[in-house]
């Protein structure tokens, strides 16, 4: 994990530091599907200024992430920019919203901070290509290089005693 001493830093008021780092993202859960940034590591550009008595915390990066689309099952990749911003004031209480929660021990958690950043820019489904058409519900193929419909469905029989109950309204 990749973390920054703040206390090394000695910032004066606005003063600015700026610093590269290669920060590895571990994988992300998301529907079930692994999704891994690719590469492995990526950089990450720090931007910290000293406010106030309170710590200013820029972070830019571009990550990409590969994995399976979520209706298709077919190969999916997602690039996104991330812009994220954090307050840290040192005498400010935990649960106050000038203490980051990435700060601790007056060290940045820098690999956590990127991961939950990439991980709210994530949109809600991973798709291979916008208009995926998925799979087919009855046969399971993939609709994307087989489009096709079936004119004859048996019912399931589980839904036999919701068919009653139609008939009978």
């Amino acid at each position: 994990m990749t973390s920054v001493d703040l206390r090394t830093l000695r910032l004066r008021p606005s003063e600015v530091r700026r610093e590269s780092f290669e920060v590895a993202l571990e994988p992300f859960m998301l529907g079930g599907q692994r999704y891994e940034a690719t590469p492995a590591t990526i950089p990450v550009e720090l931007e910290i200024s000293q406010a106030s008595g309170a710590m200013v915390l820029d972070m830019r990066l571009e990550a990409r992430l590969s994995g399976a689309c979520m209706r298709c099952l077919g190969f999916a990749e997602v690039e996104r920019q991330v812009r994220a911003r954090e307050f840290h004031d040192f005498d400010a209480p935990p649960a106050d919203e000038l203490h980051s929660d990435y700060v601790v021990d007056q060290q940045l958690q820098l690999s956590v901070w990127a991961r939950d950043a990439v991980a709210l820019e994530l949109p809600d489904q991973i798709l291979c290509r916008e208009d995926c058409a998925g799979l087919c519900p009855v046969c399971g193929k993939d609709l994307n290089e087989e489009p096709h419909e079936h004119t004859e469905r048996t019912p399931d029989p589980r839904w036999a005693a919701l068919e009653g109950l139609r008939d009978n309204l």
